[in-house]
C-alpha cells in the first residue's frame, strides 16, 4: 500500500473508532509499528489526527479558529451532539453528489467532517464552511457572494439569493433554528431567505438539528415538514413532532 493511501486509511480508522492504538493499526494494515508511528507523526503535523501515547485519537476541531463572537458561543453549545450529528450526516452522501450547505453551528460541524469526504461539490454562503469543505480530497467548493456578516462568516441578501439561483444541487443540507409540527423555522429573516432559496434549487433536503431544537419556537418558517427529505438528530423527537414528521414522510436518521 502506498504511503498516501495508508495514511488516508489510518485517518479513516481513527475517525471511525475515535481512538486507536499503534499495534491495532499495524495489525490492520499489515505494516510495522515504526511505519505507523511515522504516519501518525505526519498526520498529526497536518492536523488530521492527534497523537497520544501508544496511538492516536480525533484531531481537535479546527472550525473554532474561523468564527468569533456570539456565533462561536452557539457553536460550542451541545457540541458533542452536533459533532455526532455531523459525523452521521456525512455518511449519507456519496462521491459525485452536489450539496448546498447553509450557515449554522451544526452545519459548520458538518463542514469539519466534509474536510475528509471525497469527490463532493459544495455550494455555501459561509466562508468558514467553504474553507473547511475545500480540504476534502477531489472536492470542489463554490462560495456564494453577497453582503458579508462577520458573526457567522456568511454572505446574505439579494446578491446571495440571485447566485444560489444559478446552481442546481442534488441536496440541500440545512441547519434549523427550531423544528416544530408546522415545519422548520429560523430566527433570522435573511438566513431563512437563503435556506428557502437553497431548497428551491435542490432535489432533496437534509436538516441537521440536535434535540434542543425541538419545539424551540422559531419565528420565521423556512419549510413545511413535507419539504424535508430527512432529519438527522441525536434524540427522538417529542410525541407531537415525531407524529408530524411521520405524517410528512420525513425520514428520521439518528446519530449513534
Amino acid at each position: 500500500m502506498r504511503p498516501n493511501n495508508r495514511r488516508e486509511r489510518i485517518e479513516q480508522v481513527v475517525r471511525e473508532r475515535e481512538r486507536v492504538t499503534v499495534d491495532a493499526l499495524a495489525e490492520l494494515l499489515g505494516t510495522s509499528r515504526e511505519t505507523i508511528r511515522r504516519d501518525l507523526t505526519d498526520l498529526a503535523e497536518r492536523g488530521r489526527v492527534r497523537k497520544i501515547h501508544g496511538g492516536a485519537t480525533l484531531a481537535e476541531p479546527r472550525l473554532t479558529e474561523d468564527v468569533e463572537g456570539s456565533f462561536q458561543g452557539r457553536l460550542l453549545e451541545n457540541a458533542d451532539a452536533k459533532r455526532a450529528i455531523a459525523r452521521r450526516a456525512v455518511q449519507l452522501f456519496q462521491p459525485g453528489d452536489t450539496l448546498f450547505v447553509d450557515t449554522g453551528t451544526t452545519t459548520l460541524w458538518f463542514a469539519e467532517e466534509l474536510s475528509s469526504a471525497t469527490g463532493l461539490t459544495i455550494i455555501t454562503n459561509s466562508a468558514a464552511i467553504a474553507a473547511l469543505a475545500s480540504r476534502g480530497p477531489s472536492s470542489a467548493t463554490f462560495l456564494i457572494g453577497g453582503e458579508y456578516r462577520a458573526d457567522g462568516t456568511e454572505n446574505l441578501g439579494p446578491l446571495a439569493i440571485e447566485q444560489i439561483g444559478h446552481f442546481h444541487a442534488t441536496h440541500a443540507v440545512l441547519a434549523a433554528g427550531s423544528v416544530e409540527t408546522v415545519g422548520i423555522l429560523d430566527f433570522d429573516v435573511r438566513e431563512a431567505d437563503v435556506a428557502r432559496a437553497m431548497i428551491a434549487q435542490a432535489r432533496f433536503v437534509t436538516v441537521l438539528a440536535d434535540a434542543s431544537k425541538f419545539g424551540r419556537g422559531g419565528l420565521i418558517k423556512v419549510a413545511t415538514l413535507d419539504a424535508v427529505t430527512r432529519l438527522v438528530t441525536d434524540s427522538d423527537p417529542p410525541g407531537e413532532i415525531a407524529s408530524a414528521l411521520n405524517d410528512a414522510g420525513t425520514e428520521l436518521v439518528k446519530a449513534c
